[in-house]
């Protein structure tokens, strides 16, 4: 006659309770041996009484057999989480792929293109939404020329202030250094002595030099042109000076 099925729930008997803890603990740790040596498995048990006494057994050590499943069960969180992160990344850019397309489709009736399937009071609001656009852009557009007039009018001022000042420099340059008729006197005229001597010394040999220095004294005689030299033309002109001399004197006396 076989055992009659055992209803599973608490033994209430603490004698009946131990002895069966104590013979299927047994049981379950040699099914753990055996299932690690039949099919090469890694077997991990760990049981705890109601005493608080620990029973384990581990086919790879429990060290071990707890960190691979330590491995495993963060691996299977970041793999949930990654899934999930997809998953609201894909909701995210089919909202955004929507919100595209309506903005394109905006953009190309803003253009007065793809009207066929809109409606009047439609058409009198993108009528009204390009009229608000145009007073937008002719507002921006006369702020840039104002701008641009204020900055060429500043501009303007500060070239009239820089030729204000420059004069006022010339003015006070003219003013220290008055401007004169006569023009600056030459070396030969702050020393004629040694013009004459530089004249005698060099026997004359240059004709243009022959000629200022006669034009300078009165003579134009055409002899220093011709380049003939100095004691001759002295000899030449020493009776004609003489003459001159008497007459001024006999003019006196008269």
């Amino acid at each position: 006659m076989g055992r009659g099925k055992i209803e599973i729930k608490r033994i209430e008997n603490a004698n009946s309770r131990q002895v069966t803890f104590s013979k299927r603990r047994a049981g379950l740790l040699k099914k753990a041996q055996e299932l690690a040596i039949l099919c090469d498995a890694e077997v991990a048990v760990i049981i705890f009484s109601n005493t608080g006494k620990l029973f384990e057994f581990s086919s790879a050590g429990m060290k071990r057999t707890l960190s691979r499943y330590n491995k495993c069960l963060d691996s299977s969180e970041d793999a949930a989480e990654e899934c999930k992160a997809e998953k609201q990344d894909s909701k995210e850019l089919d909202v955004l792929k929507d919100e595209f397309a309506m903005l394109q489709k905006k953009q190309v009736r803003l253009l007065g293109k793809d009207l066929t399937g809109l409606s009047l009071k439609e058409l009198q609001q993108l009528e009204q939404q390009l009229n608000e656009g145009l007073l937008s852009v002719k507002e921006r557009k006369e702020q840039l020329l104002v701008e641009q007039l204020e900055q060429s009018r500043v501009q303007e001022q500060r070239a009239i202030l820089e030729n204000e000042t420059l004069r006022r420099q010339v003015e006070e340059l003219r003013c220290l250094f008055p401007q004169t008729d006569r023009a600056v006197p030459s070396y030969l005229e702050y020393y004629p002595v040694e013009k004459e001597k530089s004249l005698v010394n060099n026997g004359v040999t240059s004709p243009d030099l022959v000629s200022n220095f006669a034009f300078e004294n009165g003579d134009s005689d055409i002899t220093l042109h011709l380049g003939l030299p100095s004691d001759v033309y002295g000899k030449r002109k020493a009776p004609e000076r003489e003459a001159n001399s008497n007459d001024s004197g006999s003019q006196l006396a008269l």
